[in-house]
């Protein structure tokens, strides 16, 4: 009997603690006072511990990844040219200050000088390409080459010991090498459309910004239509018939199928565009 009522007791504690919560999560939500600015920092607390949860589930994830040499130099002078194009703006380098955008993040955006002492290649090499949510680093899976990946990760090896002199010297051999032809890119290989490959990239390149999606999560928009029964349709924007050729077409060359459309041309690659179409293909 007693052994009853302490578990009816324990209950009725567990489930009201429960509904306080919830309630005061109401009214921290509902009622606006969280200050979500950018110009007000996490609380120590809350920093510390989005850092260690992003540092286990980097090391968790990239653990079973097998690392490629990264001992060649040519492959380091070509992760420098794309460390400059892609990464300087919001993480710096040696010499070089971070841009006004990377200033004003919320977490701020580490210097990656030092990141060869925190991280192992692949966890780098995972970092890059999927990216962190709730931060501003973004997922370089739809915009670089896992060859290109590398490379950076491989310039990433020698930042520690780079002083501002030298780091404009990486970047102007690399630039140099960049204008002579030898850091043009390899010719993409044959592939196979992968839906759910396209169901990603439809995020990565923000599509959700403005159409709403099945399968992808996001806000309640209605700048461009909606996209459920997108394979069922038979033209693609009033123009061309409704075949995954031709919706690769329409999202890599926007503007010349329909030019003055409100939808911008955002650069998709042919890969990712396929993909694409055969996920939208599945929305019936």
């Amino acid at each position: 009997m007693r052994k009853n009522k302490l578990l009816l007791t324990i209950a009725l504690t567990t489930t009201g603690l429960g509904l306080t919560a919830a309630v005061t999560a109401a009214v921290v939500v509902y009622s606006g006072i969280y200050d979500i600015s950018a110009t007000r920092q996490h609380w120590q607390a809350t920093h510390s511990l989005m850092e260690l949860a992003m540092r286990q589930s980097v090391r968790l994830r990239a653990r079973n990844i097998d690392e490629p040499p990264l001992i060649d130099p040519q492959m380091a002078l070509r992760g420098a040219a794309s460390y400059q194009n892609n990464c300087v703006q919001c993480h710096g380098a040696p010499g070089v200050a971070q841009s006004g955008i990377g200033l004003g993040m919320q977490p701020l955006p580490g210097p990656l000088v030092d990141a060869k002492r925190h991280w192992q290649p692949r966890e780098l090499y995972w970092v890059v390409r999927h990216g962190i949510k709730m931060t501003g680093m973004p997922a370089w899976q739809y915009r670089m080459p896992d060859a290109e990946i590398w490379e950076l990760v491989a310039f990433m090896q020698h930042l520690p010991q780079l002083n501002a002199t030298q780091y404009a010297q990486w970047t102007e051999r690399a630039a140099s090498a960049s204008g002579s032809g030898v850091l043009q890119a390899q010719p993409a290989p044959a592939f196979t459309p992968d839906v759910e490959r396209g169901r990603k990239a439809l995020h990565q390149y923000a599509c959700s910004a403005c159409h709403s999606i099945p399968g992808i999560t996001g806000s309640d928009v209605h700048v461009g239509p909606p996209l459920e029964g997108m394979g069922k349709r038979t033209l693609i924007a009033g123009t061309l018939a409704n075949t995954p050729q031709n919706l690769a077409h329409w999202l890599t060359h926007t503007q010349q199928v329909k030019p003055g459309t409100a939808m911008p041309q955002v650069g998709v690659s042919p890969q990712d565009a396929q993909d694409m179409a055969a996920f939208l293909g599945t929305l019936q």
